[in-house]
């Protein structure tokens, strides 16, 4: 008890170290990078390339991949409810430390159900592309994302690293599901998953749109800011 007494302390202090770092400019940028609507080119880009790379299996990779979201959302739903550790906004023995960015979400926040979607994206589209570059760009997105619930005091680090590694896990175990349905099932279909990569040129289109976003971020919050919209 007491190890974990530590553990959880260490928690504390390195949340508050990390949501210290703040600023209105940040606030904004953060606002929007935790936001899920901010994403959608992104997320329509990589559902595009899944369409055109699996071609009449593209379906059956939908569906897993809406299967491992499904279960990364409620499986950390239902930790949170069953753990039932206070967020940091609200925990009354850190009232008036925390600096809280836009709305404070439920009383619980063990596991970071934002850390759990995009690990679990991370984990099953990465085996799914079998490409370096992606595998360097999602693991970037899924950090970033994760890091702006610690900035927005919502969320303390080991909440994010509980929901990194449930969505990792659930990620893994989809994509394992997809390879044992392709083989038992669609075997004779054209292509196969297991051998089809993401080429350097539909990278190269999930990294601009990636860029693009990224920049269309910081300029709305420079415009907001440097003509007092906010």
């Amino acid at each position: 008890m007491d190890l974990l007494q530590k553990i959880l302390e260490f928690d504390t202090e390195l949340f508050l170290f990390l949501n210290g770092f703040h600023s209105d400019f940040w606030d904004t940028i953060m606002l929007m990078v935790t936001r899920k609507e901010t994403w959608i080119p992104f997320y329509a880009v990589i559902l595009f390339f899944i369409f055109k790379i699996y071609k009449s299996k593209w379906w059956l990779v939908l569906l897993l991949l809406s299967i491992t979201i499904l279960f990364s959302d409620q499986l950390s739903v239902l930790l949170k409810e069953t753990i039932q550790r206070l967020r940091p906004v609200h925990n009354p023995e850190l009232e008036g430390h925390v600096h809280n960015v836009l709305r404070k979400g439920g009383l619980h926040g063990f596991v970071s159900s934002h850390a759990a979607n995009v690990f679990a994206i991370f984990a099953f589209t990465t085996r799914l592309f079998r490409n370096r570059g992606y595998w360097f760009l999602i693991l970037l997105w899924a950090v970033v994302v994760s890091y702006s619930r610690i900035y927005s005091g919502v969320h303390y680090p080991l909440d994010i690293l509980g929901g990194a590694l449930l969505g990792w896990l659930i990620g893994m175990g989809t994509y394992k599901a997809l390879m044992f349905l392709e083989i038992h099932f669609f075997l004779f279909r054209n292509p196969k998953i297991e051998t089809t990569n993401l080429l350097p040129l539909q990278m190269g289109t999930i990294l601009l749109v990636f860029s693009i976003l990224t920049a269309t971020i910081f300029i709305m919050a420079f415009i907001l800011h440097r003509y007092n919209y906010l």
